[in-house]
């Protein structure tokens, strides 16, 4: 099995503020695996959430020290390659480019998309999100309208929280989103970990007055004990993404969230994905996918699990102006992948 490895960097239409900074682009990582003549593709981005945060150049380096390790190997010998990276200790965005390629490389070697070999159904498939960052009311109303443009189909936003102005705030921007699409009744809040306990408390019950779906990490990593009193407090369902990275992670919450947020390069890749499906709902818990600074590949990726998912929010793509890659289609505000073997994925400008 040979492994070519290549950065690109992708650059947004609109820099995206969350409670931790501001990011305008991103240096990703494009990995390719061929055996047999096929050949199967994956991607990898930065992220940062504190000590567990993965730079580029260390992803890059990772696969880089072991692309020796796994030569001898098939796609096939998957209990084989999982073993050489745990042994490696290569980190989880580096394991989840992998193992996209070997998925990709499975449904062209199967002549299926990946969904379809799955046994999934694309009509399950709930609408993704598209997300406005923090701003003032004035940007933030601008963003909307940026985004409606974009597509008329959008039916659900996600709103970018934990200003480091206050809840006030928070609260003004989120009537100014509102009043610039009326018509969009799914809206959810992400906090991404900028608020308190006792600001998370009081926001959870005025955003559930304004008729927010769901609340997203309202509480830093590292605060799950306040999570507790939080779950008892809010009238708003409650998912962490920050606080849970992979299916370990997800029993010790199950009595203090309502849903785990599952985004490839902070659990692994699919196949820890579905390991977090299957945990979460034999928790009674349910499921979003979400994505970093991702291109059309990575969330292409993902949207083949998608049927198995409550709540999507798989956009970064959407906001790229230079997107190497085309994929999954956005229709009446739901992100499909086709009906192409693997991930579906091609390069943009070939045919």
């Amino acid at each position: 099995m040979q492994i070519r490895l290549q950065t690109f960097t992708v650059h947004k239409r609109f820099a995206l503020t969350i409670s931790r900074g501001t990011t305008s682009q991103s240096t990703n990582l494009f990995l390719r695996i061929e055996h047999d003549g096929i050949e199967g593709w994956g991607e990898a981005s930065p992220f940062s959430i504190g000590e567990q945060s993965q730079s580029i150049d260390q992803i890059a380096r990772s696969l880089q020290r072991i692309t020796p390790l796994l030569a001898p190997y098939s796609p096939l010998e998957r209990q084989s390659l999982d073993r050489v990276m745990e042994d490696a200790g290569v980190p989880s965005a580096a394991r989840s480019a992998l193992d996209l390629a070997l998925h990709d490389w499975l449904g062209k070697k199967a002549g299926l998309p990946l969904w379809q070999l799955l046994g999934l159904n694309r009509d399950r498939i709930v609408p993704t999100s598209v997300t406005i960052g923090i701003s003032t009311p004035e940007a933030a109303q601008e963003r909307v309208r940026h985004w409606l443009q974009f597509n008329r189909e959008i039916r659900v936003l996600k709103v970018k929280l934990g200003s480091p102005a206050g809840i006030e705030a928070d609260r003004a921007m989120l009537l100014a989103v509102k009043a610039a699409a009326p018509h969009i009744q799914q809206i959810s809040i992400d906090a991404n970990g900028g608020w308190q306990l006792a600001d998370a408390i009081a926001m959870a019950g005025w955003l559930a007055d304004q008729g927010i779906t769901y609340l997203e990490q309202p509480l830093p990593k590292g605060h799950e004990g306040d999570l507790l009193e939080l779950y008892r407090q809010s009238p708003l369902p409650i998912f962490v993404d920050e606080s849970c990275f992979t299916s370990r992670d997800i029993l010790p919450l199950a009595d203090r969230v309502h849903g785990v947020n599952i985004k490839l390069n902070k659990c692994g890749g699919l196949s820890e994905a579905l390991r977090m499906i299957h945990t979460a709902k034999a928790a009674g818990l349910k499921v979003m996918f979400g994505c970093y600074s991702d291109s059309s590949l990575m969330n292409t990726a993902l949207a083949h699990l998608s049927p198995l998912a409550d709540h999507l929010d798989l956009d970064s793509h959407l906001n790229l102006k230079d997107d190497p890659f085309v994929g999954a289609s956005f229709q009446n505000g739901c992100l499909l992948p086709n009906l192409q073997p693997g991930l579906g994925v091609t390069i943009r400008g070939t045919a």
